[in-house]
Order: structure tokens, then sequence, then C-alpha cells
């Protein structure tokens, strides 16, 4: 069932014509016997589409683009996913990298299709200050597709696993920019959800990009004990086989080989070298049931010594993203280690392929409904994560925490289990068990005895939360709390908390600017606030004056807005909401020493608390850190009225010679300039003099003109304009 040869698409996704042959899609095809003619009809539709729209575009490696949409489509058929998701792989790329739209694939290939296309593409037409605030937007806008919706983030792990395979062929910068966004965000999400193999391929591609010479090290230190450890493999195999075999347990035991990833964790968090990694094999084995589970566990430990503390049960207590087995290791022959999973079919198809099996193994119905519910709650987590951060790097910063694959499980006072990140306090308990428990927690029991909040909880804690009506959060919470829920719910109360305190104290400040503008304080009405939300990035009076009351805003500014015409509110709309420093003598408006502007000067100003607007030049280095994020500056104008002079500072360099000061002095007053101050830098036995001036100038225009004047003196070789004050 070949897929046919493409159908030119002009205008969008219609039309028709005959294109040229495209890459081979026979490997797809044959992954497709799952599903129904109709549907595969559809998708081999998709497929022309995604070729017509990529012709004549290539990957870095030379090949034509669409191979790589082709790639990611049979990773997912591999995991028996929907026609839909099929689709959208195929088209994931086309609404980023062509001209083709979101409605266009929507009006052909159905909303659903069109969502999850969206959801997987950046949104590279909004332009943002840092490549970090654009990676957090970008993820946001996943993870909440992703909430909605979970094959979106299936679809961009399979994207994101075919880029690490050809991540070759591209620049070594852009190498390990990828594998390291792929170590922190992809390769956790694909654990998250309990897809193994994806999880540990990223790790080692991430690894093995990012740390290119420890890779290529291990990898051959590895091949070498793969020969010498071959036979100590074998007798091992065969001795468990011996051992399930006489307590008549049925079983399949298979030895395999850790990823290098690990070992290199494993090492790292050890601190021991490769030749003393001795677990370099795992064993995995699969039994009927789950009393077999137990049995086999049994048989082995009268094999060998099981190493105490290395014993878990995921079993009857599963990881959170719906991962089942035993886990055990031994003291094997000559003392070498030997790690051991056990698990059933069923939960060895749930450990490889995670919330996928939902599809994949729909026959397994109580181990996919238990995955798909874990990953739902999980999901939806994500969604009140957002709701309460404040932007898209707070919201990543609040993921990245919930990522973290190491957890313990604790109790409730009634029996129920509760999975939490390793090093969780009572307080990630109290907001894992309802918000209102959280924000109103005051003590908490440990297995009976009063423990301070920041306790780490610990596998099997019994923990119990005392509340109080009247209590509420403390700001200290946030230095020792270790899920995203519980920290993103602090914030979002303290924030919530100061807010509506700032808004009382913004309150009497713009009453106070008002009044002393010789405005009636209750005469501004619903009108004028209308006015000054023309655009204006703030949306609400409250968040206005919680703006004041934090001191982001000047109350005197907002004061003057407020009193503008209609007129004027327009005309500023077109300045994007730039204010003049008009009449702001002796209110809160600073000239920075750092560079001095004078009128005529591209200046901004930010905002400081307790000085209120510090006026720069827009090339000042002071403000480069700031630059781009718009809560920490305003634009602002000058006023052509000003009528105050400004100091500026100028070096000159002249050569040495009798009466050339004198001559400088008269040319600066005859441009009607003040002289305010004056040093020399008289080298010895040197031919010339530098002379640093500080004089008064109305504006850049005035400031011209000394120049002018001063380079018709003959001694003068050299004239600039010094931004910083000298010292």
């Amino acid at each position: 069932m070949p897929l046919p040869g493409v159908q030119a698409v002009g205008g969008g996704l219609t039309g028709s014509g005959a294109s040229p042959p495209g890459p081979d899609a026979s490997e797809l095809s044959a992954s497709l016997g799952y599903l129904k003619p109709e549907d595969v009809a559809q998708i081999e539709r998709a497929y022309d589409t995604a070729r017509a729209a990529h012709a004549g575009q290539f990957r870095k490696s030379g090949e034509p683009y669409v191979t790589h949409p082709l790639a990611v489509a049979k990773i997912l058929a591999e995991w028996h996913l929907d026609p839909q998701a099929l689709m959208a792989a195929l088209l994931h790329d086309v609404v980023e990298d062509t001209h083709t739209t979101k409605s266009e694939i929507a009006r052909h290939y159905g909303k659903a299709v069109a969502e999850l296309v969206d959801g997987v593409s950046k949104i590279d037409r909004i332009e943002f200050a840092t490549l970090q605030h654009a990676q957090a937007e970008n993820f946001r806008k996943m993870l909440l597709a992703m909430a909605r919706d979970v094959r979106v983030i299936l679809i961009k792990l399979a994207d994101r696993l075919h880029n690490m395979r050809t991540l070759d062929a591209v620049h070594a910068e852009k190498q390990e920019r990828i594998a390291r966004e792929t170590l922190e965000i992809y390769a956790p999400i694909a654990n998250r959800l309990g897809l193994n193999a994806i999880y540990y391929e990223l790790e080692d591609l991430g690894f093995r990009y990012l740390y290119p010479t420890r890779f290529r090290v291990l990898e051959k230190a590895l091949r070498r004990a793969r020969g010498n450890r071959r036979d100590a493999v074998g007798k091992l195999t065969d001795a468990i086989q011996a051992r399930l075999k006489e307590f008549k347990v049925d079983a399949q035991v298979h030895g395999r080989e850790k990823h290098i990833s690990s070992i290199y964790k494993k090492m790292q968090e050890k601190n021991i070298s490769f030749s003393e990694v001795f677990d370099i094999y795992g064993f995995r084995i699969l039994v009927p049931d789950v009393a077999a589970c137990y049995l086999a566990l049994g048989a082995l430990h009268t094999l060998y010594k099981p190493i105490p503390g290395k014993f878990k049960d995921y079993i009857a207590i599963p990881k959170a993203n719906g991962y089942q087995s035993l886990h055990t290791t031994l003291f094997g022959p000559f003392g070498m280690p030997v790690e051991v999973q056990i698990r059933t079919p069923e939960m060895h198809k749930v450990a490889e392929a995670g919330v996928a099996s939902h599809w994949l193994y729909k026959s397994a119905e109580e181990p996919s409904k238990d995955v798909h519910m874990k990953t739902h709650q999980w999901l939806q987590s994500l969604l009140e994560i957002q709701s309460e951060s404040g932007d898209a790097l707070e919201f990543l910063e609040h993921i990245k925490v919930d990522l973290f694959p190491e957890e313990v499980y604790v109790f409730s006072p009634k029996g129920k289990i509760f999975s939490l990140p390793r090093g969780a306090t009572p307080i990630d308990f109290a907001y894992a068990v309802h918000t209102d428990v959280g924000n109103r927690c005051v003590a908490a029991r440990v297995n009976g005895e009063t423990v301070p909040l920041g306790t780490q909880l610990r596998n099997g804690d019994r923990v119990e939360i005392v509340t109080d009506p009247e209590s509420r959060p403390n700001p200290v919470w946030l230095s020792y709390v270790a899920t995203g829920k519980a920290r993103s719910h602090i914030r979002h109360y303290l924030k919530t908390m100061q807010s509506a305190e700032s808004a009382e104290v913004g309150e009497l400040l713009l009453v106070q600017a008002l009044r002393s503008l010789k405005a009636n304080p209750e005469e501004v009405g619903e009108e004028h606030w209308k006015r000054f939300f023309k655009g204006d990035a703030a949306k609400t009076r409250e968040e206005v004056l919680a703006d004041i009351g934090l001191g982001k805003r000047l109350a005197v500014v907002v004061a003057k807005r407020l009193l503008a015409t209609p007129e004027a509110v327009s005309e500023g709309a077109h300045r994007l909401e730039s204010v003049t420093i008009r009449g702001t003598e002796g209110l809160a408006v600073q000239f920075a020493p750092c560079c001095r502007p004078i009128p005529g000067d591209p200046i901004i100003a930010q905002i400081k608390k307790g000085q209120g607007l510090v006026v720069h030049t827009h090339d000042c280095p002071a403000i480069h850190p700031f630059h781009f994020d718009p809560e920490k500056w305003v634009d602002v104008q000058w006023d052509v009225a000003h009528g105050r002079l400004f100091d500026v500072n100028v070096r000159l360099t002249a050569a040495n010679q009798r009466g050339v000061l004198a001559r400088l002095a008269a040319e600066i007053s005859e441009a009607d300039s003040n002289i305010d101050h004056i040093e020399t830098e008289e080298r010895a036995s040197s031919a010339y003099t530098t002379i640093v001036f500080t004089i008064q100038v109305k504006n850049r225009m005035h400031l011209a003109n000394v120049f002018r004047k001063l380079r018709r003196i003959p001694e003068v070789v050299r004239l600039q304009r010094l931004k910083k004050k000298p010292a």
C-alpha cells in the first residue's frame, strides 16, 4: 500500500498537477496496517499536502525537507496513534515554515488536526527580548496545548527524537543548545509520561551532543567491557533461568546493557570511575501475572542475597507515570551487583510506551486506563500552575521542578498515597491535598510527631496537616518547597495580597498627584480611565493603582494622562505611550550621570522605586540589561519648552601652544555657553594637551554650534562629547 505520487498543491491545500517523485514513503505505508482504508487515504492526502508545501525546501543534511515529517509520522505509527495525530505529524511544520495557514488545515483536515498542528508549531511571529523568553513562551504554549490534548506532546517528542537522530548535520553551537534543551525539557517529559524507550534514547543522544568527548570515552570503555563481561552475563542468565524453573515460574529472562547516560549519571552521583561501575548490565524478567512477580522475587532472593535498601515495589505503589515493576539489586558472583526488574507483559508494554499505550495496547484495559488517568491529572495541574504563574519563564521554572524523576511516596491519615518529588516537605503535601489546605497550613505531624514545615519527607511517612482559617502562606516557604504546584500557589497568593495592599497605597498617591495638578479627584470618572487604557498595557484600574503603589509607575504621570484631552491621548497612542518630561522639574525626574542626556538625545527612563524616573540615552550601557524588559522602563520625550541648561562633558585635544586655552574659552562664550568645570591633562615633553570641559547647553543643536566654533581654531586636533561624568 504505497503512498501515491504527489499532486502539486496550488494556492493552499487544493489544486492539482503532477509533481516530481518524492522520498520513499513505503516504510510509513507498511506501518499503517492497523488503520481503516479510508483513514489511510486521509493520511496519504496529508502527505501529498506536506510534500507540495515543502517543495524546494531542504534539511541541513541536504535531504528534501518532507523526509522529516515523514519520519515523525512513522514514529507515531509505530505507537499505533490515530489518523488525526498522523496527519498532524505530516503537517506539523507547514504553518511554521510555509505559507499554509491553520484555517486552511482546519478546512481540509478538520479542526482537531489544525489544533494539533498549532500546538506543535512555534510562535515565531512574536518578537521576544531574549532567546530564553522565546523558548519559555514556546514551551508554555506547547504544554498548555498538551494539557488539552496529550497527542501534542507525543508529536513533539517524535519530532524532537528525529531531530536528535539527525543532529550531525548542524553546527556545534546549535547541537549544544538543542541537546541541552532536550535533556532539560523533552527527556524529562518523556519520562514523566512513561515513554521509557523515548526517554532513554533522548538521554543518550542529548549526552552525546552536549558532552561529545565524555560520550566517546565511555562508549569506547563500554565496548571493551562488553567483551570482558559477556561470559559473566551468560552465566548469570543461565543461573536465574534455572532457579526460576525450580520454583515453577514461567518466565522470560533478558539481559540488557545499560544506557551510556545512565552509567554516566551513576559515575557522577557516586563519584566513581567507569572501572568501578560493575552493574553495566541489568536483567528484565517477564512473568504471566502479578502473583508470579512476587514468586520470582522470592526465587531470586534464594539464589543471591539482596542488597538492603535496594528493593522497590512499584507494583503495589506505581510511579506517578503509571510505571509498575519490582526492582531488586542482588549480590552476584564475585561481589558484582546485579539489578533485576520483574514485571508482567502488560506492565512492560506500559513501561515502554507510557501514555501512548492508551492507543497502542487497547487490550490492556486496566493499565492503560490507570496511566491515562494519572497523565490527565498531571496535565490538569499544568493548567492550574499556568493560571497562577506571572509569565512564561516562571511557568517553565515551575514545570522543570515538576519533571524531576525521583519520587517519594507518603500517606495521608486515611491511608491515601501521594507521590511527591524527592525533597518534598509537608507544605508540598498540603498543596497536593488541596490548595486551601496549603494556604491555611500552620503545622504538620509526620508519623504522629510534630515537625518543622521545612522537614523533608521520606518514603512511607504518614503526614497530617494542621490548618487555621486565619493563616496565610509565608514567603519563607518558597525556600524549601519542591513542587511546582506549591510554589506557584504560594507566589500567586503573595502577589495577590501584595497587589491589594499596593493598590490602596497607589490610590492615595494618585489622589495627591491629581490635587497637586489643581484637579478634583472626584471628577476623574470612567471616561478618563477609558481614555487612559487606550494603548496602555494595563487593563484594569486596580492594576494601574498597584503599579503606582509598587513604584512601577509615577503617580504624576498617570494623573497627567488621566487629565489629558482626547486629542492628546490619541496623539500619545501613536507615540507608543510616550510621555513628555514637561513640567516635571521638582518632581521625581532625574538625569542619569552615567550618560548625561541633553534635549535632542533619544531617551528612555528607568523606573526606580524611591527615585522616580531616571532618564538615560538609548545607547547608555547602564540600561542594556533591562532595555527589553517593558516593566523596567517607559518611553519619554523632551519638552521643547524646557527652558533650562544641561551639563555636557567635552574632551578636546589641542596643540600645546600659548594662548590656546583663552581662545577656547572665548569661542565657548561666543556660542552662548558657560564653562562649569575645566581640567587639563598636560604631559611632560608632549606637543599636545588634553582638556576636559563641563559646559552648559540647551540642546544638541546648541552643542553642535559650540563644536563648530571650537573646530575653527587651527590648534584643535580632536573633539568629542563624553557621556560619562569625569572622575
